[in-house]
C-alpha cells in the first residue's frame, strides 16, 4: 500500500495544481511498477519525503533499499549520474536507476541520524571529510561552476536594486568582482553543490554518507558556505565562525581563500534569494556570515 503524506501532497498539489493531484493518483501504479521491475517489497513503515520526492523504505531479499521517487518536473538525471560516479564513495549507493519514471533504488541509510544532530565540529570535521572523498573529476554534462559564479556577478547587482537595495552596497559590490575572479578559475571536480548537515545520514557501510546531490562541476570549495550558515545559531561569536571554516577547510584539505570567496559570493546570492522568497532567518544568517567574513 502507497501511503503518502498529506503534508507533501497538499504542499504538490498548491504548488502544481492539477498537474500535481493526477500524478499522486498514479503514483501507486507507477510504484508497483518499479518495485516488480526491481524486484523489491514495499515495506510498511513511514514514507519520508522532500520538496519535489517521496522516499519509500524497500526490502530486495535480505537487503534494506530505498525507493526515492520524484516529481516529474524534477529532473534527477544528473543526481544519478554523480551518484554512480561516485560509486558509494562518500555518497549513498546508487543500486538502479529509471530517470524516464523519476525514480532511484539507493541503500539504505538511517534517516533518523543525520549531521544535524552532532556537535558542530565534530559535524563539520566530518563534512569537510566528505567533501574531499567526494572531490573526483566530473564526468562530462555538469554545469560548470564558471557558468554560475559568472550569473551571480552579473545578477547580484540588479536583483539587489529590484528588491530596494536592502544589503550594504559594498557586499554586494564585492560579491560581483569575486564572482568574477571565481569564474575564471572555477576547477572541474565534481562537486555535490547541496551539501548541507540534514543531507548527510549515518550509514552501516560507511559512518556518514552524503544524499540527494546538486551536482556541478568545479570547485570543492564550492560545498563550504550552506556548511558555515545552516548551523550558524551554533556558532555564539565570530571566533567561532571563523573556527568552523578554519574546521571544514582543514578536514577536506581545502584552499582557505577560495572556501572563504566562495562563501561571501553565495551569501550575498542567497541573502539576495531568501528575501525574495519572503524567508527572515536565513537573511539574518548571511547578514552575521558577512559581517564576520569582511572584517
Amino acid at each position: 500500500m502507497v501511503s503518502v503524506p498529506e503534508a507533501f501532497a497538499d504542499g504538490l498539489v498548491g504548488r502544481c495544481g492539477d498537474a500535481g493531484r493526477r500524478w499522486l493518483e498514479a503514483l501507486p501504479a507507477l510504484v508497483e511498477q518499479l518495485c516488480d521491475r526491481w524486484r523489491v517489497e514495499l515495506l510498511e513503515e513511514r514514507t519520508l519525503y522532500g520538496d519535489n520526492n517521496l522516499v519509500f523504505p524497500v526490502q530486495r531479499a535480505n537487503e534494506g533499499c530505498m525507493l526515492k521517487v520524484c516529481w516529474p518536473e524534477h529532473d534527477i538525471t544528473h543526481e544519478a549520474k554523480a551518484l554512480l560516479a561516485w560509486n558509494g564513495h562518500g555518497a549513498v549507493r546508487l543500486l538502479d536507476a529509471s530517470p524516464d519514471d523519476g525514480a532511484l533504488l539507493l541503500e539504505r541509510l538511517d534517516a533518523g541520524r543525520s549531521l544535524v544532530d552532532v556537535e558542530l565540529f565534530c559535524a563539520a570535521e566530518v563534512a569537510g571529510n566528505l567533501i574531499r572523498r567526494l572531490t573526483i573529476p566530473a564526468p562530462a554534462g555538469f554545469r560548470p561552476l564558471s557558468e554560475v559564479a559568472t550569473q551571480i556577478a552579473e545578477t547580484v547587482g540588479p536583483r539587489q536594486n529590484a528588491l530596494g537595495r536592502p544589503l550594504p552596497p559594498r557586499w554586494v559590490d564585492l560579491a560581483a568582482q569575486l564572482a568574477h575572479d571565481l569564474a575564471a578559475d572555477a576547477g572541474a571536480d565534481l562537486v555535490h553543490a547541496d551539501l548541507h548537515y540534514a543531507n548527510i545520514l549515518a550509514g552501516t557501510r560507511q559512518s556518514w554518507l552524503a544524499i540527494d546531490p546538486r551536482a556541478v562541476a568545479g570547485d570543492p570549495e564550492h560545498s563550504v558556505p550552506e556548511l558555515m550558515w545552516t548551523r550558524l545559531d551554533d556558532a555564539e561569536d565570530p571566533t567561532a565562525i571563523r573556527t568552523l571554516l578554519a574546521t571544514l577547510v582543514r578536514a577536506g584539505d581545502l584552499d582557505p581563500d577560495k572556501a572563504k570567496t566562495w562563501t561571501i559570493v553565495r551569501a550575498v546570492d542567497y541573502w539576495l534569494w531568501g528575501l525574495g522568497a519572503g524567508f527572515t532567518e536565513d537573511p539574518a544568517r548571511c547578514h552575521r556570515l558577512l559581517d564576520t567574513l569582511t572584517q
